[in-house]
């Protein structure tokens, strides 16, 4: 069986943090841009800041992935390490640079739109309904992560940011899917905020999502130890 090349971790955190700060750039600059034009409009707001990510997204994955896989999200990187994709020394890493390259993106589309720089949100995102969003929203992620990252690879930059743009209108939270994403947004009082004291709801609505996917595709798509060395991280995971 031939040994799984180990990633170059400095190169990976790198990357990691690059492309999660140009994810929350995209995210919360086309939510600023998207409020401004609509005038009060929520839906055409919402709208703008949907297709604006999934766009990004779709961009960031083909630029990050050979480096780092462009997982961009520690609920990702944690199921990935689980299901052995990611040693487990890399990921505090990947983490620290996720967290890090998040908090840096915010901070640069506040500023590219006069914005005040980390600002607490006012933006209440709490309740059942909310925390049930973010569960769902992170499941279907990780599990269109999985299954096309097996199986049609090519597909799953593609998929994920279909899914992401799909799960922004059919959830109640507008699908943030990620706990560096989420505490980020906690810091800008602006379309794309949340107030920071939902956030710990919404990062353990997401890793139950995370690994409920995870587990389920184990079983649905074992990876084998012939497979393991190709069973590699892509797109976002």
């Amino acid at each position: 069986m031939a040994a799984r090349p180990q990633p170059d971790i400095a190169r990976c955190m790198a990357a990691e943090g690059v492309g999660t700060a140009l994810l929350l750039a995209a995210v919360v600059g086309s939510g600023i841009m998207g409020d401004r034009l609509s005038r009060g409009n929520d839906g055409q707001a919402l709208l703008a800041n949907a297709l604006a990510t999934g766009a990004a997204l779709v961009a960031l994955i083909f630029t990050f992935g050979p480096v780092s896989g462009a997982h961009f999200n520690p609920a990702v990187t944690l199921a990935d390490a689980i299901r052995g994709g990611l040693p487990w020394r890399a990921v505090p890493g990947y983490l620290i640079a996720q967290v890090a390259g998040a908090l840096a993106g915010v901070a640069v589309a506040d500023a590219m739109f006069s914005e005040p720089v980390f600002s607490p949100s006012e933006h209440a995102r709490a309740g059942p309904a909310q925390l049930l969003s973010e569960v769902v929203a992170t499941f279907g992620l990780l599990s269109v992560i999985w299954s096309c990252g097996r199986r049609r690879e090519p597909a799953t930059p593609f998929a994920v940011a279909a899914w992401i743009v799909g799960a922004y209108w059919f959830t109640a939270s507008t699908s943030f899917a990620n706990p560096a994403v989420t505490l980020a947004r906690s810091l800008t009082n602006t379309f794309a905020g949340i107030r920071p004291a939902d956030v710990p709801g919404f990062i353990g609505a997401q890793l139950v999502g995370a690994g409920a996917a995870t587990a389920l595709f184990l079983w649905l798509v074992p990876t084998s130890p012939e497979s393991a060395p190709e069973d590699s991280a892509t797109g976002q995971g």
